[in-house]
């Protein structure tokens, strides 16, 4: 069973949206709401050296700032933020989630409010070409990043791997790796390492 990801999905997703497999937003449901166009509504604030590839949707009040890349088949909500140098590849964006530093999002759901700390990845593709399965479930998507849920943040340089989703409001200290399967709502992910310091030679 899934922990709680999101207090509400955006209205054109919402009807198609399943609790038990939320990757299936990113098939059908959302060509259906992106059809052919791109779409970017008065008030969202667009960098003149930004690229973007439709269809897209950016609603009012989002930012993608210089240096970002968004290509086709992504939506991102009012007040959410694609920061620089940042590359957004069939994603959904919630309301006021940000990937604001050096991040890449492919293939995945960032829940309202999320932050990704800079570097932070979220890895679409398997190297074996294989259907990325979450917990003994495949979801039979061979290119699916991460799920996260509302108000997750994740430490700088966080690389997370396909298949992952983590419960709203959980938190990853820098430079945690997650693999493949579910994460608890509102935890703190710790990474421990030895240090192993020695004299200098010169």
């Amino acid at each position: 069973m899934l922990p709680p990801l999101f207090a509400t999905v955006p209205a054109p997703l919402r009807a198609s949206f399943d609790p038990a497999a939320p990757w299936a937003l990113l098939g059908e449901p959302l060509d259906r709401v992106l059809g052919d166009a791109q779409v970017i509504e008065d008030g969202a604030q667009i960098h003149p050296s930004a690229v973007i590839v439709g269809p897209v949707f950016i609603a009012a009040g989002a930012q993608v700032r210089p240096g970002a890349f968004i290509r086709g088949g992504t939506w991102i909500g009012a007040g959410a933020v694609v920061g620089a140098n940042t590359e957004i590849k069939r994603g959904i964006l919630f309301p006021r989630a940000q990937a604001p530093h050096l991040n890449y999002v492919g293939d995945s759901i960032l829940g309202e409010g999320v932050n990704l700390g800079a570097g932070c990845i979220l890895s679409n593709h398997r190297h074996d070409r294989a259907t990325v399965v979450i917990d003994g479930v495949d979801t039979g998507r061979r290119k699916l990043g991460a799920i996260l849920g509302d108000g997750v943040q994740t430490g700088c340089n966080t690389v997370l791997h396909p298949g992952v989703i983590v419960g709203r409001e959980t938190m990853t200290y820098p430079g945690v790796q997650l693999r493949p399967g579910v994460y608890p709502e509102r935890s703190v992910i710790k990474l421990r390492q030895e240090l192993d310091i020695i004299p200098r030679r010169y």
